[in-house]
């Protein structure tokens, strides 16, 4: 399961920006997610209560937001909406479509005290 990875990497960021400002909490951990990552949400939020459970972000409230996938159609040349990756092209059809967004997860903001 590599949303335990994930959920690590998550908490590694929490240390590494606790550490330069020295924040005492985490009460919000914004997340951006992508349609495209291949990452499953309900997984990842179960994870991220083990990996945090002993952090300054013990009790923090976890908040997800979709970004919507992307691609560019190499046979009509325009950027389109695409829900799945290898996705035919919603204008023309073409199956040439290479994902641009949606492929990502960050970690957007932290709301600390």
């Amino acid at each position: 399961m590599h949303e335990m990875a994930l959920a690590e990497g998550v908490l590694g960021i929490i240390e590494s920006a606790q550490r330069a400002q020295h924040f005492h909490a985490v009460r919000v951990v914004r997340l951006e997610i992508g349609e495209l990552a291949g990452v499953e949400v309900a997984a990842l939020l179960s994870c991220l209560d083990i990996a945090l459970r002993r952090s300054v972000a013990h009790a923090a409230r976890i908040e997800c937001a979709a970004a919507p996938g992307r691609g560019w159609c190499m046979d009509c040349a325009r950027s389109v909406s695409i829900a799945t990756l290898y996705a035919s092209c919603p204008h023309c059809g073409g199956a040439q479509v290479q994902a641009t967004d949606g492929l990502q997860m960050r970690v957007q903001d932290l709301m600390v005290e």
